[in-house]
């Protein structure tokens, strides 16, 4: 009768998930608060934890990056990169890629990559290299900056004190981990995949854009350099300020010694890494605003506010439901997975790759599943190797980073296949996926 109740709940769960997903935007966090209503009030469970640590960091993140979007600080950085990668043409399917991830691994979101996915493309196909090659890659590595960066929503949910954090997992160990993994994960991937596909002249989708005048590679690449504006003179100064945050987050949370320590009720304790992002990227975004002579109402118009906003209300309902689940649960998991799952380790990657294909969101996966790793015993220092695990939401391509690279790609050489999951972003995500968990896993095996 047990398993039964247990089962039930996981099937309201997962189709809450799937609804929340298909209808998009704040779905996620709407409908992943009906299964909270549910599970509370019908199944009687206690509620879990609120995820309050990681929707006040996504806040303060998303506003220093909203700040430095409206001072012109991330065209100034787009246009550093546009010039880099010109300088290098013939290597795009290499740096493509690293530039993205580098992008995203500094700003904690995938936004960044829209605008440097058209240059790619565009750089790509003057070069008549398949732009399929790096716009794969790159839109993966997008994916995988987040599974690395300091001041990531994703990061910051599995350092919480309630995740690893609570185990004597530290940012500087996520650092020491994720950020060699993937850097290793897009070379093997750029390098795979710089031999696949037919050549871009002898492609025939290409070449019927070519015949029918849909579209002309020497114009379209005029048209580009001539569209490309002088950013704000002052958005340096800008972008100077939001490394200085990330600098400042990188040294905290890897030397908590600096971290100011206070007697608070009896007790000698150490501000936490979640509260030093919060006040750290909080102050940060009012330098940026003031530097750059920025407006606030310009911050909140753009589209990194818009999207960071629909991150922190995802995860406020889909991680508040998952967490009342499994932690109500906890009992029946232990008695009929735990030894399995902790003699098998890789099972749980494999659980964490399919829940991040129907959240679309590493931070909503660790939020979600990882109370369950850490109840089953699973070793801390494990849950971290397989932090890339939650970028599985390439597999269906219909996630944003995805759907603007097959529109960027001009040249009708990054597609999805006639089955939906035969894509041009499969090879690359499977094998970025594989390499980095694997390459993790070495390096705590020899550093830990």
């Amino acid at each position: 009768m047990a398993t039964a109740i247990v089962l039930l709940q996981l099937a309201i769960v997962l189709a809450l998930i799937f609804i929340g997903a298909r209808v998009g935007s704040i779905g996620l966090g709407i409908y992943g608060m009906v299964g909270v209503f549910i599970l509370v009030f019908l199944f009687g469970l206690h509620p879990g934890k609120i995820p309050i640590d990681v929707m006040l960091i996504i806040v303060s993140v998303i506003t220093a990056a909203a700040a430095l979007q409206a001072a012109g600080g991330l065209d100034y950085l787009v246009g550093l990169a546009a010039r880099f990668l010109r300088k290098h043409p013939t290597h795009i399917t290499y740096y493509g890629p690293l530039v993205t991830w580098l992008f995203c691994l500094v700003a904690g979101t995938a936004h960044t990559s829209y605008s440097l996915l058209p240059i790619i493309s565009e750089i790509a196909t003057n070069q008549k290299i398949r732009p399929e090659r790096p716009m794969s890659v790159a839109t993966i590595a997008a994916s995988l900056g987040i599974t690395g960066s300091p001041v990531s929503a994703a990061t910051a949910a599995i350092i919480s004190t309630d995740l690893l954090g609570g185990k004597g997992v530290e940012l500087k160990d996520i650092l020491l981990v994720c950020i060699p993994a993937s850097l290793v994960a897009i070379l093997v991937a750029s390098f795979v995949q710089n031999r696949v596909g037919k050549e871009l002249e002898a492609d025939p989708e290409y070449q019927r854009r070519v015949r029918e005048g849909i579209i002309n590679p020497e114009e379209d690449a005029r048209k580009m350099a001539q569209n490309e504006t002088a950013p704000n003179p002052r958005a340096k100064y800008s972008v100077l300020a939001f490394l200085l945050g990330v600098f400042l987050v990188v040294l905290f949370g890897s030397v908590p010694s600096l971290r100011p320590s206070f007697d608070y009720n009896g007790e000698h304790v150490t501000l936490s890494m979640p509260e030093t992002i919060e006040i750290v990227m909080m102050a940060i975004a009012a330098l940026i605003l003031l530097v750059g002579k920025a407006q606030v109402s310009d911050a909140v118009k753009g589209n990194v506010f818009g999207a960071g906003m629909n991150a922190m209300v995802s995860i406020f309902g889909i991680a508040w439901m998952g967490d009342t689940f499994f932690n109500g649960n906890m009992e029946f998991f232990k008695s009929h997975i735990a030894d399995v799952v902790t003699q098998y380790p890789f099972l749980f990657s494999v659980a964490l790759f399919f829940m991040s294909i129907m959240l679309f969101s590493q931070a909503a996966t660790v939020r979600t599943l990882y109370p369950l790793g850490i109840g089953l015993g699973l070793p801390p220092m494990a849950l971290v190797a397989m932090f890339p695990a939650c970028n599985g939401y390439f597999f269906i391509p219909n996630y944003p980073t995805e759907v603007a690279a097959i529109n960027f790609d001009r040249t009708g050489t990054t597609r999805i296949g006639r089955y939906v999951i035969n894509h041009s972003f499969q090879l690359a995500g499977f094998i970025t996926t594989f390499v980095s968990i694997g390459v993790g896993y070495l390096i705590i095996t020899l550093c830990y």
